[in-house]
């Protein structure tokens, strides 16, 4: 595994990979994040969700060996846990980490297992966040699937982010419309998600994931009714990001 530069902050480092790939496509980004200096021990962050399967595919094709991540808050549909291990083999993954949080930890703050109904954003950091954080801290850097055209918090994304002085975010896939990534999956003939074709765009926990309607926004069934948007994975100036979802 290639070791992270020696030269420069976190910030100046993403400066300059934004500079050097700023013109390359999204496997060329992918392909090139994987194996510079400047990026370091990099792992793959995959929630096995509805478009999870574009960057999986592509790393099962660049380098199979790569860290996955998948994290499991044991509030999961059973359509995402039989998806993850059947995509896993199908694209013969060979190092694919099942991250949860500790069993004393949600003894102690989620003994009930109804914390999302009271306080989502802290069944988040407990059950999605702070394992995540946990199994990050060995590398530099970790792959994303975010898209500008998600979310208006994510309409400035880059291919490369500062996160927190702390790693590098990559996303590839960051100038990808909605239709690429369908293209995508159709070309390659990849395994969708079962839940897609029962009308979840977008996946997450079960207690939190509705299905969405033909005119509504793909991410409305994510927390429905609540003033939230993301799970905390993901901030902007420290901050986890929020709207109003009708």
């Amino acid at each position: 595994m290639l070791q992270p530069s020696p030269f420069g902050t976190v910030a100046e480092r993403v400066a300059v990979l934004n500079r050097r790939y700023d013109k390359h496509g999204a496997t060329a980004v992918l392909e090139h994040a994987l194996r510079d200096a400047d990026c370091g021990r990099v792992a793959l962050v995959s929630s096995f969700g509805a478009e999870s399967v574009v960057l999986l595919h592509m790393v099962s094709v660049i380098d199979r060996t790569t860290p996955v991540l998948f994290i499991d808050t044991e509030m999961l549909f059973p359509e995402t846990l039989t998806y993850q291990n059947d995509l896993a083999d199908h694209l013969g993954l060979e190092d694919v980490r099942r991250i949860h949080a500790s069993r004393t930890m949600i003894a102690a703050s989620d003994p009930q297992g109804d914390l999302h109904k009271t306080n989502p954003d802290a069944c988040c950091a407990k059950r999605k966040t702070e394992p995540l954080e946990h199994a990050l801290a060995p590398f530099d850097a970790w792959i994303t699937g975010r898209k500008r055209f998600q979310a208006q918090s994510r309409a400035a994304l880059d291919f490369f982010e500062n996160e927190a002085e702390i790693r590098i975010k990559i996303n590839p896939l960051a100038h990808w419309a909605r239709e690429d990534v369908q293209d995508y999956i159709t070309n390659n003939r990849l395994p969708r998600h079962p839940l897609v074709a029962r009308g979840y765009p977008s996946i997450g926990c079960a207690p939190c994931t509705s299905p969405v309607a033909a005119d509504e926004d793909p991410r409305a069934g994510r927390w429905r009714g609540q003033d939230k948007e993301e799970c905390g994975i993901h901030f902007v100036d420290g901050k986890i990001i929020r709207r109003n979802v009708a």
